[in-house]
């Protein structure tokens, strides 16, 4: 089960799992804009589901960081379009991140207890390295726009930091 749950989500974080023309580092700034959306959305939807289902405090404060955190940075990203007169621009990528992460919900829906705790840390963990991995050697250096540029930067800090309290709770809950 874990093991199907990192592997669908780093195949699609990477783009190997992806099924389009371009590549994610050929994409617009509005494309990658409406990615990284995904991407928090996505996020959400795992913290919502860890919230619905986990007793255990450090996975629930986790889950509820992830909601408040992912939610102001799509916010800010909102507000950014809005100044900038964009919109962001669906894609195959986007498409096929909110595929894959319905077999990763439908995955970590069945799970109960230490068993879903394990399976969500270890896939927060594994979702926030493919993902910062994606934004920072990516999506960053093919950004345009420097307010675009910018507001990646600082969502990438915020989810490094993500990152490491995600590898914190995988080592407490083994």
């Amino acid at each position: 089960m874990k093991a199907t749950i990192l592997s669908v989500l780093i195949a699609t974080a990477t783009g190997m799992g992806a099924v389009h023309a371009s590549g994610p580092s050929e994409l617009n700034d509005l494309e990658i804009a409406h990615v990284a959306y995904t991407a928090d959305n996505i996020d959400i939807r795992y913290a919502h589901l860890a919230l619905a289902i986990s007793q255990n405090p450090e996975v629930r404060n986790f889950a509820q960081t992830m909601i408040n955190d992912h939610e102001a940075v799509n916010e800010a990203a909102l507000a950014l379009l809005e100044k900038l007169g964009a919109q962001a621009q669906d894609n195959d990528f986007s498409q096929t991140l909110n595929e894959n992460a319905e077999v990763i919900i439908n995955d970590l829906a069945a799970l109960r207890a230490e068993e879903f705790d394990m399976a969500y840390a270890s896939n927060e963990l594994a979702y926030h390295k493919a993902v910062n991995d994606l934004v920072e050697n990516t999506f960053i250096p093919s950004i345009d726009n420097a307010e675009v540029k910018a507001l990646f930067q600082q969502g990438l800090e915020i989810f490094k930091v993500h990152e490491g309290h995600a590898e914190s709770m995988v080592s407490s809950l083994k």
